[in-house]
């Protein structure tokens, strides 16, 4: 797999953002984790919402975001919340 856009839920706007955070490659993805990498996103677009956030977990997972576990999704949510005010 070549480019961010080929995994799932990611399109072009969110991997133009991967890029210019430093991420180019799935691995790169996966070792920052969907939360690093979401808190380097928002810094720089501060319309990054919580779906963004369950696309690059899922991204990670290799599923649509929306077959998230509820676990995770419980998880990312508390932690989007605990987040609202960067």
């Amino acid at each position: 797999m070549e480019k961010l856009s080929d995994l799932c839920n990611i399109g072009t706007e969110v991997e133009r953002q991967l890029h210019v955070v430093g991420i180019d490659t799935y691995e790169q993805l996966k070792v920052m984790g969907s939360k690093q990498a979401w808190l380097k996103i928002k810094a720089m677009d501060p319309s990054a919402c919580i779906h963004r956030l369950y696309a690059l977990q899922g991204a990670i997972e290799g599923i649509n975001k929306s077959n998230l576990s509820k676990e995770t999704k419980e998880e990312l949510k508390e932690f989007y919340d605990s987040m609202k005010n960067i």
